[in-house]
């Protein structure tokens, strides 16, 4: 694997995740154009959002699980904690 070529077994399912958020941010561009009630539009928009940030949050803690894992390697368990907590806090991005 070059530098380039970095894939995790989760990114299929992102680049599908993302997929669909760019459908509906087609939609509701189209929604605006068409002059659709604003609570709509948001609606849809906060729909949008969300898929982006929980494809975010998952390409993230995939990267975590793998990558942190691959540098750290095998810890006593003592040296752990901080490592562990680090990957914790990171759901609440």
């Amino acid at each position: 694997m070059t530098e380039h070529e970095h894939t995790h077994e989760s990114h299929p399912e992102i680049v599908k995740r993302l997929k669909r958020a760019e459908g509906h941010l087609k939609s509701v561009i189209a929604m605006i154009e068409a002059g659709k009630p604003c609570l709509d539009i948001a609606q849809q928009l906060h729909a949008v959002e969300k898929a982006i940030i929980n494809a975010k949050r998952t390409l993230i803690q995939d990267h975590l699980d793998h990558c942190l894992e691959d540098t750290v390697g095998a810890l006593p368990r003592e040296q752990r904690q901080s490592i562990d907590e680090f990957k914790a806090i990171t759901k609440y991005l």
